[in-house]
Formats: structure tokens, C-alpha cells, sequence
């Protein structure tokens, strides 16, 4: 499947953007483990992190519409740019300073600058070409977005989670030139990988700044959010979003706890080849390594599902119906989750590792079914559809809350729901 010639650098330019926000959005997945042990917080409060993180998505999706509205797609992608790069270097000093509430700030930044990014290049994506085949380019890109969410886990099981954290405790035992080299550490270890994120993300608004874009969604009517909420589909679709990503960002952000619970470092240790996978990603001899970075290495697996199902996705997506496609991978991952709460040991791991491959088409199939026969009010459905992200800031403490309250196992049926929804929606949508 060719895309129109015209549309080939925009099309590349917009999936490296998809790459970028993968990456940094479970990168942030990495840091909750960690600062759950450094802030020495219950899960639930954990999960307020990523509440910081994708609330953003339910306070600026909408307003990031009119904001495209005045300056345009591309003046859009660059600002957007920038407040990610402004986001991560507010990790330099949250780090420096050990400030949990700056870094929910940060998060609530670089989530900002992430929301203008998906309003405009979801739909943008999905107009680059026949309408037919939109779900096949919105998968595709997502495919790449997979790439930057499977390098992620390895960055920060090696940069972020593979030293000890000390606790209060044993902080306050340090004398001063010992306790002053520790949080130095520490804050090495969070900041360099956000510097380098920051760089990197100025230098690719720069690019975008070159690079000439198709005027493309340029009409969008002053009362249409009102017109558009009418559609049963998008708000259904919408509802299938906010699900799906809470529940993904959910077991993404306590992949690793669950391991620990489960004593799963130690399994991986005596296991000659799941050892050697772990030395081989860590480049490093396990003695040294922490169990969180131990289990954190395998959770990249996850997300490498997520990329493999998204290539897959895009050529099952041409040769059957998309809501078909959704349909069985609904199914596959309700499976996946309830196999893993039923066993233990390397069978658990795997089956909830395996949930990401099944994951992997839901968001952008959902969007292209939900936003299809919109015609110019695409960008406003764009816009509602990118405001049920915000189920990522909602399921993932609740999810906590369950596993303070009953353990991992109980909270999992949680997640049984969110898919169990999509199953349904994958299913009436057929009607609408």
C-alpha cells in the first residue's frame, strides 16, 4: 500500500513524532517504580503519577483544537515540541532537589506538549490518503510509536532502575559526604536521560520548521464539538479510548511491582536463558544489578508485542474489516489477562507480557472507526477522542488502589472490564 507521493515527507515526518511521545511516555513508566521507593509511596499514590501525566490529555485536548485552529498544524507541532523539551528539563531539577511535586508538574508539562502533538497528527495521519485506508496508516505510524514504547523499558531499566534506592531510614544513617554523593547519583540517573530528551526534542522542532506540510483539516467550524458529540460512534469510541489506555497504562506502570510480588527477579536469576536476556540487555553481570532493573529489562517485551501487533495490524487492517480485527484482539488480550491472574512464575509473566502484542491495534483502530464520516469535523473529533486519553490518569490509581486494598490479582479484573468494553464496542460499532 502506497501513500500519495506528495504526502511521503509528511507521512515519514508525522510517524517520527509518533516515535518520540512513545518513547517518553513509557519512559515515564520507568520512573514509577523508582519513585515509589524514593518518595516511599503506596501504589495508589504511585498511580498518582501518571494521574499528573495523562490528566493533561483530559484538561488540553479540546483547547489544543482551537489552538491549531488559530496558528495551524505546523506552528501547533512546533509548540507542542518545545513545552516536551521545557517538561523534561523540569526533571533536572526535581531530581537535583528530590521534589515530588515538581515532578508532577513536569509530567503535567511534557503531557501538555504530547496532547497538541496527538490532536494534530492522529487525524493528520489519517487524511494523508484514501479514507479506506486510514486505519492501515494510523496503525503503521502507531507501529513506530511501538518502536520508541520497546526501546524505552531497556533505557530505563539501565539508566533508571538498575541501581539501589536507599530508604529514609537509611539516608539519615549517611554522613554528609556520603549522603551528598548518593542523591548526586540519583539525580544522574533521572536527569541524563531527560537532557538528552529535551535536545533532542528542539532539534526535531527545528526540522519541522523546514519541512513544508500539506494544508490538510484547515476547516473547522466554531460550534462543532457540540455538533460532533452527537455521533454515538465517537462517543463510544471515546469511551473505548479512555478505557483502553487506562488499562494499558496501568499494566505498563506496575509490570514491574507485579513481578516483584511474584519474586520473579529471583526465577529470572536461576533460569539460565532468561538470565542471559537479562545480562545481554543490561550488558552487565546480574550480581550488580537490582531486582527492579532485573524484571524492568523484560517489560520491554510488552511493548515490542505492541510493535510487532501494529506492523501486523496494518496489513490485517487492509485485508479484513477493522472492527473484525478489533474484535479478536479484544478477546486474545481478556484471555491473556485472565491466564495470568490464574498461574504464577514465568507462565504469569509472559501472559501479561503477551497483552501488549494484543493491545497493539486497539488505539489507532478505535480512533480511525470512531473519527470515520466526519469529514471536517475530524479534528474535532480528534479532539474528544484525544480527551479519553485521560483514562490513563484515572485507571492506573484505581488499579493501585485495588492492589493496596486486595493485591494484584483482584485488581486485574479491572482491566478484565476495560477490554471487555472494547469487546462490545468492536461489536456495536458494526450497527452504527
Amino acid at each position: 500500500m502506497k501513500l500519495e507521493k506528495n504526502y511521503n515527507k509528511a507521512f515519514i515526518l508525522l510517524t517520527s513524532l509518533f516515535f518520540m511521545w512513545g518513547l517518553i511516555t513509557v519512559l515515564v513508566d520507568s520512573l514509577v517504580p523508582r519513585l515509589k521507593e524514593v518518595f516511599e509511596l503506596t501504589y495508589f499514590q504511585a498511580g498518582l503519577v501518571q494521574f499528573a501525566f495523562f490528566i493533561a490529555y483530559g484538561l488540553i485536548s479540546i483547547p489544543a483544537g482551537g489552538l491549531l485552529q488559530k496558528i495551524g498544524y505546523k506552528s501547533g507541532i512546533i509548540l507542542g515540541l518545545i513545552i516536551m523539551g521545557f517538561g523534561c528539563l523540569l526533571f533536572y531539577d526535581a531530581a537535583e532537589f528530590r521534589l515530588f511535586g515538581l515532578f508532577m508538574f513536569g509530567y503535567f508539562v511534557l503531557a501538555s506538549g504530547m496532547t497538541i502533538l496527538q490532536v494534530a497528527a492522529n487525524p493528520y495521519v489519517t487524511v494523508l490518503g484514501d479514507e479506506k485506508t486510514a486505519s492501515f496508516r494510523l496503525n503503521l505510524s502507531q507501529a513506530f510509536n511501538s518502536l520508541g514504547t520497546t526501546i524505552a523499558p531497556a533505557i530505563g531499566a539501565i539508566f533508571i532502575l538498575s541501581d539501589n534506592i536507599k530508604t529514609t531510614l537509611e539516608i539519615k544513617q549517611l554522613d554528609t559526604t556520603a549522603k551528598e554523593s548518593y542523591f548526586a547519583t540519583e539525580a544522574a540517573a533521572v536527569q541524563i536521560p531527560f537532557v538528552v530528551l529535551s535536545v533532542s526534542l528542539v532539534l526535531l522542532a527545528l526540522v519541522v520548521k523546514f519541512v513544508d506540510l500539506p494544508q490538510l483539516l484547515n476547516k473547522v467550524g466554531n460550534a462543532s464539538y457540540t455538533k460532533v458529540l452527537q455521533n454515538k460512534k465517537l462517543r463510544m469510541g471515546a469511551l473505548a479510548i479512555f478505557l483502553y489506555v487506562g488499562a494499558e497504562v496501568a499494566i505498563g506502570s506496575y509490570l514491574v511491582n507485579y513481578f516483584l510480588e511474584m519474586n520473579i527477579a529471583q526465577t529470572i536469576r536461576n533460569s539460565q536463558i532468561m538470565s542471559n536476556i537479562a545480562r545481554f540487555i543490561h550488558q552487565s553481570n546480574l550480581d550488580s544489578i537490582d531486582d527492579k532493573g532485573i524484571v524492568g529489562a523484560f517489560v520491554m517485551f510488552f511493548w515490542f508485542g505492541a510493535m510487532l501487533g501494529r506492523f501486523l495490524g496494518s496489513y490485517l487492517t487492509i485485508r479484513f474489516k477493522p472492527q473484525k480485527v478489533l474484535t479478536y484482539f479484544s478477546i486474545f488480550a481478556i484471555l491473556c489477562v485472565l491466564i495470568s491472574i490464574m498461574t504464577g512464575g514465568f507462565v504469569s509473566m509472559w501472559f501479561i507480557l503477551a497483552v501488549g502484542l494484543f493491545n497493539s491495534i486497539m488505539f489507532p483502530t478505535i480512533f480511525s472507526i470512531a473519527i470515520d464520516g466526519l469529514g471536517d469535523l475530524k479534528p474535532n473529533g480528534s479532539g474528544v477522542l484525544c480527551t479519553a486519553i485521560a483514562g490513563g490518569a484515572f485507571i492506573p490509581p484505581i488499579f493501585g488502589f485495588l492492589t493496596d486494598l486486595s493485591g494484584f490479582k483482584t485488581a486485574f479484573l479491572l482491566i478484565i472490564f476495560c477490554y471487555s468494553f472494547i469487546l462490545y464496542f468492536s461489536k456495536k460499532v458494526e450497527s452504527l
